[in-house]
């Protein structure tokens, strides 16, 4: 994509990403990382309902369906709610590295409108690691894996600790996560955008 931001570039000795040997296995279905997440979360019932699997690599895909409340124009989903389908599909890439991290920089062009009713195919993929630093691309095709480009998104994830959400989140919801028993549920709930 020419004309990009080169803060989505990854610097020359940026190193090739690395598949946590912990990852879930290729075609497994991550789930939801956080039950009131607007992006993958069954609690919001105006969310995407996005549901990500793991890929090859450090490649994962996912879809969800555009439903009338994700409309901007009449009758097209709104560009926001693409936007974070992308960065919604884009995030669970760090579920690959074992690594919690936050959206630093997402920059989407938007292709083609996608209509209410269709299906959006998502595809993300890790590119580079530098540090703390993980860039990351996507793309979002109307249908399926082979329909026609709608989307498209370059993305700068920023690994941080837990605290970064311990520290800004609400307390009510920082306890409540923390206080799920299941402990894979409980690490993925700090898997989200700041």
């Amino acid at each position: 994509m020419s004309g990009r931001n080169t803060a989505l570039t990854p610097p020359a000795d940026a190193a090739a990403p690395v598949r946590h040997p912990d990852a879930p296995a290729p075609g497994e279905l991550l789930g939801a990382h956080y039950e009131h997440c607007f992006g993958c979360g069954g609690g919001q019932p105006h969310g995407l309902h996005l549901e990500a699997r793991a890929g090859e690599g450090v490649r994962v895909t996912a879809e969800f369906t555009v439903k009338p409340a994700h409309q901007g124009a009449p009758g097209l989903a709104h560009g926001g709610v693409l936007a974070t389908a992308l960065d919604e599909t884009l995030g669970s890439l760090n579920w690959l590295l074992r690594v919690i991290a936050v959206t630093g920089r997402l920059e989407t062009d938007f292709v083609r409108p996608v209509p209410v009713g269709t299906l959006l195919h998502l595809d993300a993929e890790v590119t580079a690691v530098a540090g703390r630093k993980i860039y990351c691309t996507a793309v979002g095709r109307i249908g399926g894996p082979e329909g026609e480009v709608a989307v498209r998104a370059d993305a700068l994830f920023i690994e941080v600790k837990v605290d970064h959400f311990i520290d800004n989140g609400r307390p009510e919801e920082i306890q409540a996560a923390m206080a799920d028993p299941d402990q894979v549920r409980r690490a993925r709930a700090f898997e989200v955008n700041p």
